[in-house]
């Protein structure tokens, strides 16, 4: 199947180079002058609908994601058409979504929304990652790294690494622990409360659950007025400003309403890293979710004495969630590898 795609890929890619060389050789006599009987217009029309039918193209992956009609419980959840992130273009929320989203952590003296989103695209780009973009064919891989013990002693780095995208999530560290669970990093899923410095080339993900939570990222790379949330928080980033990207509202509640289906009170980190890879990749693995072998849940940098402590947060429906990811792999949507 892939060779018969890669074929008719190169079948296409013909045609558009001969549609604009018999245009070229049509379009103009030996005096310059166009003919009227192939206008430059049905070329363009023409070409414009190629790139369509070669952008609808599958991909090339063994399992991909997007493709319907495998699960029903599948097809029911998955809207391809939401957008993961915030954008100049999309940052008009419905009302229901942002009665929502206001509720989320319940702010005495919100901000004004609007003057806000405003405000943070004057300091951060307002336009999508361009390298989340999908490619028009191909396989792209996502690795979402979470940060269960599970993942000690595993020697999972070479394979987390070698996946195009390595998503990770809150204060999870790489240094002295490369082995287990890779160096590479392409995106960082952070809100205040958990952030960590990242690397230079690393984008950071805000994942914004209140205004103020936005209003720290202006603060935090510029005047640095912010230090205090309900927790203290970084007033100053060294995140370059063009690294930063802004997790849709919209998304979270799309991630609560069609996957969590109300269980908590919204959903963790790691949930929305999941279905965030699952609509920017093709192919997606997951690693470090869940507890160790032993049933303890615990960080894989830290020592925890308390079985599950982290596993009831009174927040998030850690049970529900783990159901959630277990379902994707039995359909073959994910892959979860889970360590020791």
């Amino acid at each position: 199947m892939v060779v018969m795609r890669k074929r008719i890929f190169k079948l296409l890619t013909f045609l558009v180079l001969l549609i604009f060389i018999t245009s070229f050789f049509l379009n103009y006599s030996s005096t310059g002058v166009p003919t009227t009987w192939f206008p430059k217009q049905m070329v363009l029309h023409l070409s414009a609908n190629l790139r369509k039918l070669i952008k609808s193209q599958p991909c090339t992956c063994a399992h991909c994601i997007s493709q319907s009609k495998v699960s029903d419980w599948f097809d029911q959840r998955f809207n391809r058409t939401m957008q993961p992130l915030l954008t100049v273009h999309n940052a008009a929320l419905q009302e229901d979504t942002y009665q929502w989203w206001m509720k989320l952590q319940r702010e005495k003296k919100p901000n004004n929304l609007s003057d806000t989103i405003k405000e943070l695209f004057r300091v951060v780009p307002g336009n999508v990652d361009p390298e989340l973009k999908k490619k028009s064919v191909g396989c792209r891989r996502c690795a979402v790294v979470g940060n269960s013990g599970n993942l000690r002693e595993s020697s999972y780095g070479p394979k987390i690494d070698n996946h195009d995208f390595v998503l990770r999530m809150n204060k999870a560290p790489t240094m002295g622990f490369e082995m287990d669970v890779g160096s590479k990093t392409t995106h960082h899923l952070v809100y205040p409360e958990s952030f960590r410095e990242l690397g230079e080339n690393v984008s950071m993900v805000l994942v914004p659950f209140k205004i103020t939570d936005l209003q720290w990222v202006i603060s935090a790379t510029t005047t640095g007025t912010i230090s205090h949330t309900y927790v203290p928080v970084p007033p100053k980033i060294k995140v370059k400003q063009e690294k930063i990207l802004i997790y849709h509202p919209a998304f979270i509640k799309y991630v609560f309403d069609n996957w969590l289906q109300g269980h908590g009170r919204y959903p963790s980190t790691g949930i929305l890293s999941v279905i965030f890879s699952m609509h920017i990749c093709d192919e997606v693995d997951l690693y470090g979710f869940g507890a160790d072998s032993k049933g303890n849940w615990h960080h894989y940098w830290e020592n925890n004495p308390s079985a599950g402590a982290f596993r009831k947060t009174g927040v998030h429906d850690a049970d529900f969630e783990s159901n959630i990811t277990a379902t994707l792999a039995a359909i073959n949507k994910i892959r979860i590898f889970k360590g020791r």
